[in-house]
C-alpha cells in the first residue's frame, strides 16, 4: 500500500538553500503547461512518421528489454540517505508536524487548523523526486534532461531547474529530442513516458533514469491485458494529461472519457440511444472524441469488448461508477450470462489518491469555516480534492503557493474545473477554523508557507482592532 511520508523538521526555503557543488545550479522558473506532443529524435525529418510501431509492435516486450539494458536505471545510485536528508531540509514543516502530533488539530491565536489525516507527498512522488536528486549527484558533469515536469508542483520543478535539470524543448507540439546527445542523461517523470518517446531514447542509447510511479506502470500492465484479449480500453482520465498519454501508448484500441457524463454518452451510443438519449450520430461521436480515441477507431467493432482503466489521480468513486455503468451496459446489450466476454475490470486506483480523497471526505464533515487546498494548478489529484470540498458547499480555495494570498486579506484561487477567481476578505473576521489538505505532489513546506500567510493576516487584524 502506498503511504504518505512527511518529515518533522523546519526546512530552509528552497530559494535560499545552497547546495554543495555537485548539486548546485542556476536558472529562473518558467511555469509550463502540460502538452500532448510528438517527438523528434533529430535523426529524421520532424514531420516524418514516428518509429515503426504498428499493430504488430509489442510495446510490453520492447519496454521489458529496454529496462534490462545497462544504461537504464529505476532504483537510484546508492545515494538515497544523503538525498533524502537534503529533501528533508528543503521540503518539511514544523507546523505540520505539530498538527500531526496533536491529533491533526491545533490553534495558533485566533486560527484553529484541522489537517486532513492523509495529505501531501505520496510514496511514488517522494521516490521520483529522490531518484532525480540522486541522478544529479551521480552525474555531476553530464547534461540532465527530463521529458516533462517530474510532478505537478511548481516548487519542486523550480528546484530541479535550479539544479540544472532541463526540460526537453517543444516546438510546434513536438518534443525536440535532437538536443539530447550520447553522453547525456534523461529522466522520465513520475507520470511515465509514452512508448514513442522510449523508442527514440532507446535508439539514442543515452543513460535513462526512470522515476515512473509503480501505480502508473500497474495501469500500463492492465491495458496490455486488454490489448492481448482484444478488448478496447476505456480510460477514465484527461486525454491531454501526461500520464494518460503514456497509458494510451501501451493500449491497443482505446477511448478516453473524462467523467461520468462522457461515459454515459458512450454507453448510450452502445445501446442505440436507449440509455438516456445523450448520444447522436457516428459522426458526432467521432467529433466529440477526436482527441480521445486510438487511431482508426471503429465504432462498429471497437465498442463490443471493453475493459476499464484509469488515470491514477482521478476520483476513485467516479472511476468505480463508470466501471459499473459500462458493466450494466454490456449486460443489457449482450445479456447477463455473456457479460464476461464483453467487459473486464481490475482495480487500478492508486492507494495514495484514494487515501487523500477519503481523508478530505472525513474533513468536510467537521465544523470548519473554510478549506485551503494546496497543490499545483495543473495537478489532477489536487483538483479532485477541491471538487470534493466544493460539492460539500464549503468555501474552498485551491492555491499552488503562498504567493496567491495577499496583499492583505485577498486570495487568487482556482475552482476544480480550472476557473481562476480573485476574492477579497476571504478570511472571516474573528476566530476561525480552517481545514487544510494538499495534493500528492505538494511538499509540506509549501503548506506551511500558506499557513504562515494566514496567521499574519489574522495577526494584522488583531493589531488593527487593538
Amino acid at each position: 500500500m502506498a503511504v504518505a511520508l512527511q518529515f518533522g523538521r523546519l526546512c530552509v526555503r528552497p530559494d535560499t538553500f545552497v547546495l554543495e557543488n555537485h548539486l548546485s545550479g542556476g536558472g529562473s522558473f518558467r511555469p509550463r503547461r502540460p502538452l500532448s506532443v510528438r517527438c523528434s529524435s533529430g535523426n529524421e525529418d520532424v514531420n516524418a512518421p514516428l518509429p515503426p510501431m504498428g499493430s504488430d509492435f509489442d510495446a510490453k516486450a520492447f519496454r521489458k528489454n529496454w529496462t534490462r539494458s545497462e544504461n537504464y536505471n529505476r532504483k537510484g545510485f546508492g545515494h538515497k540517505e544523503e538525498t533524502l536528508k537534503l529533501m528533508k531540509s528543503e521540503y518539511t514543516s514544523d507546523i505540520l508536524e505539530t498538527l500531526k502530533t496533536n491529533g491533526y488539530t491545533y490553534s495558533w491565536g485566533d486560527v484553529t487548523v484541522k489537517l486532513a489525516k492523509a495529505y501531501g507527498f505520496c510514496l511514488g512522488v517522494e521516490r521520483a523526486v529522490q531518484i532525480a536528486y540522486e541522478a544529479r549527484k551521480q552525474f555531476p558533469d553530464q547534461r540532465l534532461w527530463i521529458t516533462n515536469e517530474i510532478i505537478h508542483n511548481p516548487t519542486v520543478n523550480k528546484r530541479l531547474e535550479e539544479m540544472d535539470v532541463k526540460m526537453i524543448p517543444v516546438e510546434d507540439s513536438k518534443k525536440q529530442f535532437d538536443v539530447v546527445e550520447k553522453d547525456d542523461v534523461v529522466i522520465l517523470p513520475a507520470f511515465g513516458a509514452g512508448v514513442d518517446e522510449m523508442f527514440v531514447l532507446s535508439d539514442k542509447k543515452v543513460q535513462i533514469v526512470d522515476t515512473t510511479c509503480p501505480w502508473v506502470t500497474k495501469v500500463w500492465n492492465m491495458v496490455e491485458k486488454h490489448k492481448k484479449g482484444e478488448y478496447t480500453s476505456i480510460i477514465h482520465g484527461k486525454y491531454n494529461h501526461e500520464e494518460t498519454i503514456a497509458t494510451a501508448s501501451f493500449a491497443g484500441k482505446y477511448i478516453i472519457v473524462k467523467n461520468m457524463k462522457e461515459a454515459n454518452y458512450v454507453c448510450d451510443y452502445i445501446l442505440g440511444g436507449e440509455l438516456d438519449g445523450s448520444s447522436s450520430t457516428k459522426e458526432d461521436f467521432m467529433e466529440k472524441f477526436k482527441y480521445a480515441t486510438s487511431k482508426g477507431f471503429d465504432l462498429d467493432n471497437d465498442l463490443i469488448k471493453l475493459g476499464i482503466a484509469n488515470q491514477t489521480t482521478m476520483l476513485k468513486g467516479e472511476t468505480e461508477e463508470i466501471g459499473k455503468l459500462i458493466e450494466r451496459t454490456m449486460m443489457r446489450k449482450y445479456g447477463v450470462q455473456n457479460v464476461n466476454g464483453h467487459f473486464i475490470s481490475f482495480n487500478t486506483i492508486c492507494d495514495a489518491t484514494q487515501e487523500r480523497q477519503d481523508a478530505i471526505y472525513e474533513l468536510v464533515e467537521e465544523k470548519i469555516d473554510l478549506m485551503l487546498v494546496v497543490g499545483g494548478w495543473n495537478s489532477s489529484n489536487t483538483s479532485h480534492l477541491q471538487e470534493i470540498s466544493e460539492v460539500r458547499g464549503i468555501p474552498s480555495y485551491w492555491i499552488d503557493s503562498e504567493k496567491r494570498i495577499g496583499p492583505g486579506n485577498k486570495i487568487a484561487y482556482k475552482l476544480h474545473y480550472g476557473e481562476l477567481v480573485n476574492k477579497k476578505d476571504f478570511l472571516p473576521k474573528g476566530p476561525i477554523t480552517i481545514g487544510v489538505t494538499s495534493g500528492a505532489s505538494t511538499p509540506d513546506k509549501v503548506v506551511e508557507d500558506v499557513l504562515l500567510k494566514v496567521f499574519n493576516i489574522k495577526q494584522e487584524e488583531k493589531l488593527q482592532l487593538a
